[in-house]
C-alpha cells in the first residue's frame, strides 16, 4: 500500500476508533509502530486533532472536531456543492452559521484555478432568492442541538400578545420563506406547539421539566403527534399566478394537478388548526385563487373582508356589489 493511500485509510481509522494506541494501528496496517507514529504525526500536521495520553493505559484520541477525509468531487459536484451552501447567505441567520462560512471558504480556496473562474462566472448567473428578513434568530443552534439530544430548553417566548416562559422540547427547525419555525413539545399546554424562532429571546434557563422521548416524533410527523389534530379539504382553483405563489409560499409544498396553460387545482388535506393561516394566505392572493372549500376556511375568509372592508371604509354600495 502506498504512503499516500494508506495515510487517507488511516485518516478514516482514526475518526471511526477514536480511541486507539500506536500498536493497534501498526498491527491494523502491517506497519511497523516507528511506521505509525510518523504517520500519526503527518496527520496531526495536516490537521486531524489528535491527542495523547501517557500512562500504562494510554494511548490516543481524537478530539471532538473530528476532520473528514478527502472526498473527489468532480467539477459539476464542485460547483453543485458551492452553490448549495452559497445560497444559504440569504439567511442572516443558521444554525451552523461560522462553520458553514468556513467550509464555503475553504471549499472555494482549495478548488483548482479553472474551477474557481467558472464559479466566478456563475455567481452572477444563478441565484437561489429567499426573503431576507431582518428578524433576529440567535437560538438556532440551542434548538436543533436540543432536538438532537432530546434536551428540555427554558425559553421567554414573545407572542403577539404578551411575553411568555415555557419549557419546551425541540423536535427540529426548519426555514419557510425567510423565517425559521421550530416545532417543539410544550409543557405548559402538555402538547405540541409551533414556535417562531425570532419570537424566542431566551433559551438559556434551567428547565423544571423531565424530556420526554420522543425519538419517534420528527419534522415529517410532528403535526400528526398534536393531541388534537385534524385535517379539512382545502379545494381551490388556482391560476399561473397563483400556483406560482402557492408552490413558493406555503410549506410544505402543497399538490396542485396542473392544467397545460399553468393554472392549477389545489386539493388536499392540511391542518384544521392552520384555518386562520390560510384564511389571510388566500385572501393575500386576491383573485389569483377562487377557494371552493371547506366551509370553514369560507367563513375565516368572509371575516377577514370584513375587517378590511372595516378598516379602509368601502362604500356599502360597492360592497354589497
Amino acid at each position: 500500500m502506498s504512503k499516500s493511500r494508506r495515510l487517507i485509510e488511516l485518516m478514516m481509522a482514526v475518526n471511526r476508533m477514536r480511541k486507539f494506541t500506536v500498536r493497534e494501528l501498526a498491527e491494523q496496517f502491517e506497519v511497523s509502530p516507528r511506521t505509525m507514529l510518523r504517520d500519526l504525526q503527518e496527520l496531526s500536521a495536516l490537521g486531524v486533532p489528535l491527542y495523547s495520553e501517557v500512562g500504562p493505559h494510554g494511548g490516543y484520541q481524537v478530539l471532538n472536531e473530528r476532520v473528514l477525509p478527502p472526498i473527489a468531487f468532480t467539477e459539476e459536484e464542485a460547483a453543485a456543492m458551492f452553490f448549495a451552501s452559497h445560497a444559504l447567505r440569504h439567511y442572516r441567520y443558521l444554525p451552523f452559521e461560522d462553520a458553514s462560512a468556513s467550509a464555503l471558504t475553504k471549499f472555494y480556496n482549495y478548488m483548482s484555478s479553472d474551477v474557481r473562474d467558472r464559479i466566478d462566472q456563475m455567481k452572477n448567473r444563478v441565484d437561489f432568492f429567499t426573503p431576507l428578513r431582518n428578524m433576529r434568530e440567535p437560538k438556532l443552534s440551542a434548538l436543533l442541538q436540543a432536538a438532537v439530544d432530546q434536551q428540555v430548553l427554558a425559553i421567554e417566548y414573545e407572542s403577539r400578545s404578551a411575553k411568555l416562559c415555557r419549557d419546551i422540547q425541540p423536535i427540529g427547525i426548519y426555514a419557510s420563506n425567510g423565517l425559521w419555525y421550530c416545532p417543539a413539545y410544550c409543557f405548559t399546554r402538555n402538547d405540541i406547539r409551533l414556535f417562531r424562532c425570532d419570537r424566542i429571546r431566551l433559551a438559556d434557563h434551567p428547565p423544571t421539566a423531565e424530556p420526554r422521548d420522543l425519538t419517534h416524533v420528527h419534522l415529517g410527523n410532528w403535526r400528526e403527534s398534536e393531541a388534537d389534530y385534524a385535517e379539512l379539504l382545502y379545494v381551490a382553483e388556482l391560476t399561473r399566478e397563483g400556483v406560482q405563489r402557492c408552490e413558493t409560499e406555503l410549506y410544505p409544498i402543497p399538490a396542485i394537478q396542473l392544467r397545460e396553460d399553468g393554472s392549477g387545482r389545489l386539493s388536499q388535506l392540511m391542518p384544521a388548526s392552520e384555518l386562520s393561516y390560510f384564511a389571510a394566505f388566500f385572501v393575500g392572493l386576491g383573485l389569483e385563487a377562487q377557494v371552493l372549500e371547506p366551509p370553514e376556511l369560507l367563513d375565516h375568509m368572509r371575516e377577514l373582508l370584513l375587517q378590511m372592508n372595516s378598516r379602509y371604509g368601502l362604500p356599502a354600495e360597492r360592497a354589497a356589489d
